[in-house]
């Protein structure tokens, strides 16, 4: 929560000249353990993602739309929820304020690697945020597409002591329940050095949309998480996601995704 000598958090949509467009949630999940100081990787994030958020906001028909949240899985808090650049801390503040920041006003956070990678608790709050918004958007009165999660990680899910865990699997009928309900897509894409059995671990969670990419190409997939919200604005079948999902996959090999 903000400190008594810092701004409140703005409220979604107050004076918002696009509040009665169909909202477009969108969700980053993103690993900022330790590990991420190997090739100065969080370099690379931090660049993408400021790109990524001057090219939103340069696109008439996403800025319209999307609203995006970040939450970061990593650091001395373990969980960290943003609202742009402002760290809300461990948890989510309640609807009317929301982590949720239109795309012409987000602002990327400056992310530090430090850490353990806490991938359970964090996905398990991304699904709880989204399901806040939507309510939120709801009783507003605002409508909105099927929100997009992208889960981004360069290793194994970990406890608090850093050891393997296999906690992630206790969130599995729910997504399994999810996505059957059509309450969000999930995108679940490991980076770097690959690591035996992490990618199974992705493959757990979305069994759909999961990939491991070689180096760390954070620019191709924020661009494809682009190409996502583009498709689910059009009403796009499924078989275009697939589509998308397949060009970052065919990453591996040194293919680049559409600008």
């Amino acid at each position: 929560m903000p400190q008594p000598d810092e701004a409140p958090l703005p409220v979604p949509y107050m004076g918002f000249e696009f509040d009665s467009a169909q909202r477009l949630p969108l969700l980053l999940c993103l690993d900022t353990s330790t590990s991420l100081t190997r090739m100065d990787a969080i370099s690379s994030l931090n660049t993408a993602l400021g790109s990524w958020a001057e090219s939103l906001a340069e696109d008439m028909a996403l800025s319209a739309a999307v609203d995006v949240a970040v939450i970061t899985f990593g650091g001395s808090e373990g969980i960290t929820v943003w609202q742009g650049s402002t760290p809300l801390g461990a948890t989510a503040p309640a609807w009317p304020h929301s982590p949720f920041v239109p795309a012409h006003e987000f602002r990327p956070p400056v992310l530090e690697a430090h850490g353990v990678t806490l991938l359970d608790r964090a996905l398990r709050l991304a699904m709880e945020v989204v399901a806040d918004y939507k309510a939120g958007l709801r009783a507003e009165g605002l409508t909105y597409y099927r929100p997009q999660i992208c889960v981004v990680t360069d290793g194994y899910p970990s406890d608090e002591q850093g050891r393997f865990s296999h906690a992630y699997r206790e969130l599995l009928p729910d997504l399994r329940k999810a996505e059957e309900e059509r309450r969000f897509r999930l995108f679940a894409v490991g980076v770097g050095e690959r690591h035996a059995g992490a990618e199974e671990v992705l493959r757990e969670l979305a069994p759909h949309y999961h990939a491991w990419l070689d180096g760390f190409p954070f620019a191709e997939l924020l661009t494809a998480m682009s190409h996502s919200a583009k498709a689910t604005q059009g009403g796009a079948a499924e078989a275009e996601f697939q589509e998308i999902f397949a060009r970052l996959k065919r990453r591996r090999g040194g293919g680049q995704v559409p600008a």
